[in-house]
């Protein structure tokens, strides 16, 4: 079989092909390219970590379902990812970083299992729990800004003394794709690491409803409410999904209090905050409250910026600065739409082989969301500038020549003629009633600093950005 391997990786295609879109066909499988069988492992080449990531996470049964009909039952894979090293400054190089997680053994379910069955009745106080955390969702890769500062501190404080600061509960709110799934991930993560007796639970309410109506289901609601007692730390996602359950929620209550009684750690998520909440049980509304409520925002520019370069840098891709820029100024709303611009980004990218560009990041952006194009106009940029020299808008138009007036004037009229339609003698009459030719030697003289002083293109770009924020 070792000799045919090819031939039976394109047996397993042609499968994959009928269950999958054409599109996500040609973006997530045509790419890989079969190494090797041995002893019952097969490995194949993709182009980035990020590609094993998301086959791993989209479409494990998939492979596995595919890989035990074609190659025979217990199949494992073992992917290789190649990363190019495109630095101008060195000569190419590649790096092969070979997975050690053999992952299709065992098939993957649509939903969690009930954690309170994985045990003996009687063993579950003692025995440790699969705490359901992921990873990836680390303090580590959660940048901070304005945006989330309270939050993050709040978590990292309760990873270091869970249960016993004023932050329990930690109610974290906001809009969908934000971080908070992240921030409960994160505070758990390092509770564990730090603390690995803890017994640390991540749970989304619509698991915890499912679990309850099992347990309703088939007698076992004690068993159900024990077990929960039995958590440290209870990281409980998208809490509004409880509205209008009650029995939910009573039973809630009591694991709620149980826990704060006991000086064991609570932190909730919601996509609005407590006082919004419809549909809730006074009571259970009241120990919401009783710690720390904090808002996550929409990530900032610095923010989006941090979180798009560490992607990129972990995806092993290679943007350049002005298209990660116009990603980070564009993508507003939430890191999930960060994220998919980079995803079809890198399709694009490795199915067509080019270069990731401003032009095909618009094109990108134009598909995925709604870009409204900031309108740059000639007093936008003279009041931008003035702000930027420090200097009043009346000095621009004034005739004094000094330095730093005459170069205010210049740099107005350098961006005027870049980011705006009009003719240089439309230009020099709007900055200060000057003619054709002043424009034309302004332009000239910036374009000359451009060129040869590194501090003064520095200053640009940061005035080009502030124009566009």
């Amino acid at each position: 079989m070792n000799s045919d391997f090819t031939t039976l990786w394109d047996k397993c295609l042609d499968i994959i092909k009928d269950n999958v879109q054409e599109a996500a066909f040609k973006t997530w499988f045509t790419p890989i390219q079969p190494l090797s069988f041995k002893n019952k492992v097969l490995t194949i080449q993709v182009p980035t970590p990020f590609f094993y990531e998301y086959l791993e996470e989209k479409y494990v049964n998939l492979l596995r379902k595919t890989l035990f009909r074609v190659f025979g039952e217990g199949t494992q894979l073992m992917y290789k990812v190649v990363v190019v090293n495109k630095n101008q400054d060195q000569p190419k190089s590649t790096i092969e970083i070979e997975t050690s997680k053999k992952s299709i053994v065992a098939e993957k379910k649509d939903f969690r299992p009930s954690p309170f069955t994985q045990v003996p009745v009687k063993a579950k106080e003692q025995a440790d729990i699969d705490s359901q955390l992921n990873p990836n969702y680390n303090f580590e890769n959660y940048f901070c800004s304005t945006s989330n500062k309270l939050a993050r501190t709040a978590g990292e404080t309760i990873a270091q003394n869970p249960g016993t600061t004023a932050f329990n509960p930690l109610f974290l709110y906001g809009e969908s794709g934000v971080g908070k799934t992240h921030l409960a991930h994160a505070i758990g993560i390092q509770i564990k690491e730090q603390q690995p007796d803890k017994r640390v639970l991540y749970v989304t309410a619509h698991q915890f409803q499912v679990q309850y109506t099992d347990a309703v289901r088939t007698n076992t609601v004690n068993d159900f409410i024990n077990f929960y007692q039995s958590i440290d730390i209870l990281l409980i996602d998208d809490i509004q999904e409880f509205a209008g359950k009650t029995q939910t929620q009573n039973t809630f209550f009591h694991i709620f209090n149980h826990l704060h009684q006991n000086r064991k750690q609570l932190v909730m998520t919601s996509d609005r905050p407590p006082v919004s909440l419809d549909g809730m049980v006074p009571r259970l509304l009241t120990r919401f409250k009783w710690g720390l409520t904090a808002e996550l925002e929409r990530p900032d520019y610095d923010l989006r910026k941090s979180i798009l370069t560490n992607k990129i840098r972990h995806d092993g891709l290679s943007i350049k600065k002005e298209v990660v820029d116009y990603i980070a100024r564009n993508v507003t709303e939430n890191v999930r739409d960060l994220e998919g611009v980079i995803i079809s980004l890198m399709a694009h990218s490795t199915i067509f082989n080019r270069e990731i560009s401003i032009d095909l990041a618009e094109r990108v952006l134009s598909k995925n969301i709604h870009v409204e194009k900031k309108q740059i106009s000639v007093e936008s940029i003279q009041e931008t500038v003035c702000k930027y020299f420090n200097i009043e808008n009346k000095q621009i138009h004034s005739k004094s020549r000094k330095r730093e007036i005459v170069l205010a004037r210049q740099v107005s009229m350098y961006l005027s003629k870049k980011y705006t339609d009009f003719s240089l003698s439309r230009i020099g009459d709007m900055i200060g009633k000057r003619d054709h030719a002043t424009v034309l030697h302004a332009l000239k003289n910036i374009n000359g600093l451009l060129d040869i002083d590194k501090s003064f293109k520095s200053n640009m770009d940061e005035i080009e950005e502030l124009l566009r924020q």
